[in-house]
């Protein structure tokens, strides 16, 4: 009885309601074989008046093989069950032969397959009259129990047993609700903490309801010790209710209700839907457990039949509503899975609850045609796990993408990754999900195969050894692609573009390393060349000569190399210039026409931005040489034009002061490799002492600290009293109206700036 409710509820699934109802032993029609089908047809129609099953076999002295259109092509002296209402088998013109090809099997299966789905609804919905004999079915069958003919009756043994479960399980639940509700604490906003937490919620549930179970078996035994209706009707309820408690306990571990800090699955109106999982939770195994008890009781197939057709429609209507409800939530939540959503993650979030309804009407159908067949327990059980897996792969698949990705999150944040490290994770991800969905769809593939395609255990690992040879290389090709594109990715440098007047505003770490400016260069070269290595890989696999192929793009390639020899011409001037590293992305060059910040480098040409703001796109071969300001380290000179008069020395004192307290601020000092200082005098004009200074800082901080500079030497110089030069002129005569004109016309020219750049 246990494994016919495990068979009932995994029917259940989460798609639909289907249990077989029990088969009657079928009435045998021997045939001679050569019946008209006119007279095989009342044959059938008459035995099979009462829903009684007609099984038709030919007398040994025929030669000829009668197919079942639910079977297929059968074999002389095997048999099938033909329902009510099914077709009239004709005789086969021909000895029972090989296999037929798939593609001559497939579209005779399907057609096969929708007269049996007709012919099933039709059934269902003749026998749900039936439905009304149920309770004096019940009653009579109650009547039968030999539990509670003396003192307690079963009905009051079965409640007492129920009330000491539940009181036994509460009981342990309240012991240990403590300790628990710590564990469900999750100890971050991570996925990794939150499914721990999650997984202690989830095993307080499970180990409740395996207590209540254990004590329902001991009190059963002792209370119920007759194989009688009672003890049938109490272990299937318990089983059924168990089962819809697992159903809950999922959904909490999953959605955790009220609880969004230990939610996994981030899906908008979680608590709207996870109370319609709790209501689809309680009526699953209340329609199983009715089904399966009135098997159990009925005098005839058809009640059950009815109750089957009632329900599995009622629920197949509930699913297609809830998932046309939660249409929006399931493409929200399959968006939220990465920033920037590709056209695949759209399309899968567009038509993922569409792709259920269709799925729920179609195994609903398939169900419903089971009735119908002589294999019906196949095609139930096919379409049972189906509908459970269509729901499984996809939270399986990311759940482990979900755990791996927020491992390497904290490789990153506590230090420990490295771009190798980064890209292996990436792979494991991407590997992880591949055999998710590809053992999902293996066993779905193999539980199809012999149902639709007629194919064999033997036939089918034949073949799936063939498959599987493509698929692994395939596979190997794809998780391949996401190890370099993320190791890639991982060297690629951080766009940076100077807006107007923060043309200082550069970080320390902009310029990055020589790998790190070659390897997006080649990102599209070695992804393209893996992709492409693949398809022909995987083509060679297939039996398809690629040796034209290879030809082939040997002379287009020959014929463009021709026909293009500037392109030729600076992708190999590009080769050199980063095999000799002479630019990186975010350094200052010039090419001698123009020059900027690297900002951009392709396989062909390099972007410049210039200090306007201008963005200049320079093809490597019109380089003929460069200039790099950025690289190492950079000494600035400038000259300060002091007073005939001024004190050299104390200039030069106040000068080292300076360049030493700027060594010590916090913002200008670590920019600086040699302090500012004082070189001596560069010149002697008639008018001023030019002194000139010097001091070595980072490139690209240069033109900042020069600046910074320049105010603390004027400010530092005039605090010290050390004049700058003037060009102030003193006109002495002996009419002293032409002294003051001269004068005047002196004071009205704009003296120059005391600080003079360097001479070149």
């Amino acid at each position: 009885m246990r494994a016919a409710l495990f068979s009932a509820v995994c029917a259940v699934g989460l798609f639909g309601v289907v249990v077989t109802a029990r088969a009657e032993p079928p009435v045998v029609l021997t045939l001679r074989g050569d019946e008209s089908a006119a007279t095989i047809a009342k044959l059938v129609n008459a035995l099979s008046a009462e829903g009684r099953q007609v099984e038709i076999k030919l007398s040994d002295s025929a030669n000829q093989v009668a197919p079942q259109p639910s079977a297929g092509p059968a074999t002389a002296g095997t048999s099938s069950a033909a329902p009510a209402g099914a077709k009239t088998p004709q005789p086969a013109s021909s000895p029972a032969a090989a296999m037929p090809k798939v593609d001559d099997m497939l579209p005779a299966q399907i057609d096969a397959l929708i007269d049996h789905v007709i012919d099933g609804v039709d059934y269902g919905n003749r026998a749900i009259p039936e439905i009304a004999s149920l309770p004096r079915d019940w009653a009579a069958a109650w009547e039968r129990n030999q539990n509670g003919r003396d003192r307690l009756s079963a009905g009051w043994r079965i409640v007492l047993t129920l009330a000491l479960a539940v009181a036994i399980g509460l009981a342990a639940r309240l012991a240990c609700a403590r300790w628990f509700a710590r564990k469900r604490r999750p100890k971050g906003e991570a996925f990794t903490p939150r499914l721990i937490a999650a997984t202690f919620g989830l095993a307080e549930d499970v180990l409740t309801i395996a207590l209540m179970l254990l004590v329902v078996r001991v009190a059963r035994n002792a209370w119920l010790p007759h194989s009688d209706f009672a003890a049938t009707a109490l272990t299937v309820a318990t089983n059924g209710a168990a089962i819809g408690a697992f159903y809950i306990a999922v959904g909490r571990f999953l959605l955790a209700p009220g609880r969004p800090e230990r939610r996994l699955m981030p899906l908008p109106r979680a608590d709207r839907h996870f109370r319609l999982f709790v209501l689809y939770s309680i009526a699953a195994p209340i329609v199983v457990v009715s089904i399966l008890l009135s098997h159990h009781v009925s005098q005839g197939p058809l009640p059950v039949a009815g109750l089957i057709a009632v329900t599995g429609f009622g629920m197949a209507l509930f699913k297609l509503w809830w998932f046309h409800d939660m249409r929006h939530d399931l493409a929200a939540l399959i968006l939220s899975g990465a920033e920037r959503p590709g056209l695949l993650r759209r399309a899968a979030a567009a038509g993922l609850a569409i792709f259920y309804m269709a799925a729920t009407v179609v195994l609903w159908a398939v169900e419903a045609g089971a009735a119908m067949m002589a294999n019906g327990g196949r095609w139930t059980q096919a379409a049972a796990l189906t509908e459970t897996g269509l729901v499984i792969l996809p939270i399986l698949a990311v759940g482990v993408s979900s755990l791996l990705r927020c491992r390497a999150t904290h490789r990153v944040i506590i230090g420990h990754a490295t771009p190798l490290s980064q890209a292996a994770a990436a792979a494991a991800g991407a590997g992880a999900v591949g055999l998710v969905w590809a053992g999902g769809f293996f066993m779905l593939a193999r539980l199809w195969a012999g149902l639709l395609l007629g194919v064999s255990s033997e036939q089918f690992v034949a073949f799936s050894r063939q498959v599987g040879g493509v698929a692994l290389l395939a596979f190997a090709g794809w998780v391949l692609l996401v190890f370099l594109r993320s190791f890639f990715d991982s060297y690629a440098p951080r766009h940076y573009a100077t807006g107007p007047g923060d043309e200082d505003a550069v970080p320390d770490d902009l310029v990055p390393s020589r790998l790190a400016t070659v390897l997006p260069v080649l990102r599209g070269v070695v992804l393209a060349a893996v992709v492409g290595l693949t398809i022909l890989v995987v083509l060679a696999r297939l039996g398809v000569d690629i040796g034209p192929l290879l030809a082939g793009f040997g002379i287009v390639g020959l014929a463009f190399s021709f026909g293009s020899q500037t392109l030729v011409r600076d992708i190999v001037s590009g080769v050199f210039f980063m095999i000799e590293d002479a630019f990186r992305v975010g350094e200052y060059v010039d090419t001698g026409r123009l020059k900027g910040t690297v900002e951009k480098i392709s396989l062909r040409s390099m972007q410049l931005r210039h200090q306007s703001g201008q963005i200049h796109t320079v093809p490597f071969g019109q380089i003929s040489s460069l200039t790099n300001a950025s690289r190492d380290w950079a000494t600035i000179k400038f000259n300060v034009r002091l007073d005939h008069s001024a004190d050299l020395e104390q200039a030069r004192k106040v000068i080292k002061k300076t360049g030493l307290a700027l060594l010590e601020d916090p913002e200008f000092g670590p920019h600086f490799i040699a302090p500012l200082k004082m070189q001596g005098v560069a010149d002697i004009t008639d008018s001023a002492v030019v002194v000139r200074l010097k001091f070595t800082g980072k490139p690209n901080q240069a033109s900042s600290l020069q600046r910074e500079a320049l105010k603390r030497v004027y400010r530092a110089l005039n605090e010290a009293c050390v004049p700058f030069a003037s060009n102030a002129v003193t006109v002495r005569g002996a009419d002293g109206t032409l002294q003051n004109q001269a004068a005047a016309a002196i004071t009205t020219v704009p003296p120059p700036t005391p600080l003079a750049p360097a001479a070149a």
